[in-house]
């Protein structure tokens, strides 16, 4: 079987020059400061990666730089199928599992495009896995667009008894459902990561074996510290989970536009360009700059704190 996929699991951005192509010594600088910070694989050709707006080449392409920068060093799983079409899909996978990720990750609401339930999910869901390499560990990922088609317990065991799956991104954003997830794949090789910052910290308790939330973009240290360190600290982690909590509503004001200027503050890369996005999002919400200035420090005081103990 694969690498393990857990722990803090950024969904990267794809950095745009601003005339619209992918800018790759941007993207190169992005993938140095995720491994700087510590982060424990990443999730390459996602939503945040603006995966819809992108080229079946472009999204290969950006799989495969990705993979080929960090060599090896952590994992790097990618998703990247994008159509409701089942042999598009074939296409789109099959191409994307070439890139040498560690995991493919299938989205769920392209197993079950018009929400007509299990039974096309298991039927689409069965024709891809006999097309895909055996070989080719899988991922599910429960993108919400273009709407949140979330796993049915017994669509989620089905994946987990299969032994091909390693990893669910969960956007259930729900305790009570994590919680009863990573039960239900107790003992299969099916890793349950959370995506809601809100509920962060007690996922981890109930068993998550991480965190794949969009605000990995902005400081997955201090996320990375929750999942590894905590357990000797546990009041200062419920006082650093409150800060994560609320910080990350801000996800709401212009992401990813928002994080991309985040970046271009820190120097990663030049244009805050977005194919997803095209406002103004500092004039649109007139507190985001106020907001992206106490993330910061917010961050910076949380690094303090944490170095300290």
């Amino acid at each position: 079987m694969s690498k393990s996929i857990e722990g803090i699991v950024p969904v990267m951005l794809t950095p745009f020059s601003a005339d619209n192509q992918i800018d790759y010594p941007g993207l190169s600088r992005l993938i140095d400061w995720y491994l700087e910070k510590g982060v424990d694989a990443l999730f390459a050709v996602c939503q945040s990666s603006e995966m819809q707006f992108l080229t079946l080449d472009e999204r290969v392409a950006l799989a495969k730089f990705v993979v080929d920068k960090v060599a090896g060093r952590i994992p790097v799983i990618a998703s990247g199928h994008i159509s409701d079409d089942i042999e598009q899909q074939i296409n789109e996978l099959t191409a994307m599992a070439k890139t040498g990720a560690d995991a493919l990750v299938l989205v769920t609401n392209h197993l079950d495009p018009k929400n007509q339930g299990s039974e096309t999910f298991f039927a689409t869901l069965d024709q891809l896995l006999s097309a895909l390499p055996e070989s080719m560990p899988l991922g599910l990922y429960e993108c919400p667009a273009p709407y949140r088609r979330l796993l049915t317990d017994e669509e989620l065991t089905y994946c987990a008894n299969t032994g091909r799956f390693v990893v669910l991104k969960d956007v259930s954003c729900d305790l009570s459902t994590v919680t009863r997830r990573v039960k239900l794949v107790a003992q299969t090789p099916l890793n349950i990561i959370n995506a809601n910052a809100a509920i962060a910290y007690p996922a981890m308790l109930a068993g998550s074996k991480g965190f794949s939330g969009v605000f990995t973009n902005f400081h997955p240290e201090l996320y990375g510290w929750l999942y590894h360190k905590a357990a000797t600290h546990p009041k200062l982690a419920e006082e650093l989970a409150i800060f994560l909590s609320l910080g990350a509503v801000t996800e709401t004001l212009g992401y990813p536009k928002n994080a991309k200027i985040y970046h271009q503050r820190l120097g990663t890369f030049d244009s805050e360009f977005c194919r997803v996005n095209k406002d103004n999002v500092l004039e649109k919400f007139w507190g985001l700059t106020v907001l992206l200035d106490q993330i910061s420090t917010g961050t910076a005081l949380w690094q303090k704190k944490i170095a300290a103990v």
